[in-house]
């Protein structure tokens, strides 16, 4: 079992839907009933706002329990549990395609190429592409970073989280949830580290113009030197 079939029960207590974050993706899909993608979905929150302000909705996720829950949520909506890679097999078109949360960097450097391509042709002309990352123009800085620890449950569950060995070729992901001071899980994984040059140059190449680059959901200014997040606003012409 993956580490996101352990984290499901607590998905919601760690990473709370964010209004700030529907907001600005509702603002780039303005159009009502278009359709919208959202790749990596995890429990389909947003694809459920989406569903509710009338627009046509797919989320895709590699985790078959994060599918069955946000199917079972939401069941206006299409999930495939499937690999972010693999979406011109979803043969559609999209007013707006986005991934948050990080999951981008999941894919290796040497896919990206292809997976730009295939997210290009499956947007509608003057449709938008939003993707979110953390800064690892600033993380590459660092040999290792860890995140400030995360509580709920009144203290007795936290939730872990460290970058390693950090490189331009790679970074190890370890993550850790404790209850009552005791591990419930760990997990490791690979993940590369984009930088905002090396995203923008692969955008370009793909066709991609550039609508906006911002440190978060709030459209505060991006900096390579500071740690934040990087959002990336990307428009087919």
């Amino acid at each position: 079992m993956s580490f996101y079939s352990d984290f499901a029960p607590y998905y919601e207590l760690v990473f709370p839907f964010r209004e700030e974050v529907y907001s600005f993706l509702r603002e780039r899909a303005a159009r009502y009933r278009g359709s919208v993608l959202d790749a990596g979905c995890g429990p389909g929150h947003y694809c459920g706002m989406f569903l509710r302000d009338g627009f046509r909705v797919t989320g895709i996720d590699l985790d078959r329990m994060m599918i069955e829950e946000a199917s079972s949520a939401y069941p206006q909506g299409v999930f495939r549990c499937m690999d972010i890679e693999g979406i011109a097999s979803l043969q559609s078109s999209f007013q707006l395609v986005y991934s948050i949360g990080n999951v981008l960097a999941h894919l290796p450097f040497e896919k990206m190429e292809a997976f730009l391509a295939d997210v290009y042709a499956s947007l509608e002309s003057g449709g938008f592409w939003i993707v979110q990352m953390v800064n690892w123009d600033y993380l590459l800085t660092l040999k290792d970073y860890t995140f400030p620890v995360k509580t709920f449950s009144g203290g007795e569950a936290a939730f872990h989280r460290c970058y390693s060995q950090i490189s331009p070729e790679g970074v190890i992901f370890e993550v850790q949830l404790s209850v009552e001071g005791k591990p419930v899980f760990n997990d490791q994984s690979y993940l590369y580290p984009f930088t905002s040059d090396l995203l923008l140059q692969l955008h370009q190449a793909a066709g991609f113009s550039l609508a906006g680059v911002y440190a978060g959901f709030d459209t505060s200014t991006f900096r390579k030197d500071r740690y934040s997040g990087l959002v990336m606003v990307y428009q087919k012409g």
